[in-house]
């Protein structure tokens, strides 16, 4: 029951955000009583926790998967990130929906102000733990020669970040997914045309 209760809870919790959330819903979907959600968790704050908890970690496990796959291009795990935050958008904007809310990450720093310190935490720890996947990947295709050892990789690492990070919003802000697949696909056009190495034909040719 409790995982069945989590799994409602995400989805309530995309969709209406820590203050639209009430075990009322959750009971009324489940068939069960809000007594039965106070007993597996006590209170909202402690439900919203271990959700945030969860997803958080979910996500990380197919973060690292893209960025630490052995002998993948560098533009091909930015492909492969762009594609995971697709699946999840389209999963929460059916077609003739778009614009609709669809990560936990993204709603949840909306409302920070209302989070416990452990979620505020939890939402922190993704941040720093894809960043360092992703600067382990970053250093890698350079020592491999795909980007030039002059490239700016700090720049390059703060940016992409920046986009995966920001995805939920920048989603929102648009109304669609096209703004945020631009922003990627830009980030792949800049990269490898300006920082391309002794693999840069390959790199051009991946990227177009």
């Amino acid at each position: 029951m409790r995982d069945r209760i989590k799994s409602v809870a995400t989805e309530l919790l995309i969709n209406y955000g820590y203050r639209g959330l009430r075990f009322k819903d959750i009971a009324e979907q489940l068939g069960t009583t809000r007594a039965n959600i106070h007993y597996h968790f006590g209170t909202k704050k402690n439900l919203i926790e271990e959700v945030i908890e969860d997803y958080v970690e979910g996500t990380l496990v197919a973060v690292k998967a893209i960025w630490t796959a052995e002998n993948l291009p560098y533009v091909e795990r930015v492909r492969r990130m762009m594609a995971f935050n697709r699946e999840r958008y389209n999963r929460f904007n059916p077609p003739g929906k778009d614009g609709r809310p669809w990560s936990i990450i993204s709603r949840m720093r909306l409302e920070s102000d209302v989070l416990s310190k452990k979620s505020k935490e939890t939402l922190h720890s993704f941040s720093r733990t894809a960043e360092a996947y992703i600067k382990t990947a970053l250093d890698e295709a350079i020592a491999r020669g795909e980007i030039s050892g002059d490239a700016p990789a700090r720049d390059i690492l703060v940016q992409i970040v920046a986009i995966m990070d920001s995805a939920g919003s920048i989603t929102s802000d648009a109304g669609s997914f096209d703004r945020l697949e631009h922003l990627y696909t830009a980030y792949i056009h800049v990269l490898t045309h300006a920082y391309g190495g002794e693999k840069a034909p390959h790199l051009v040719a991946v990227a177009e």
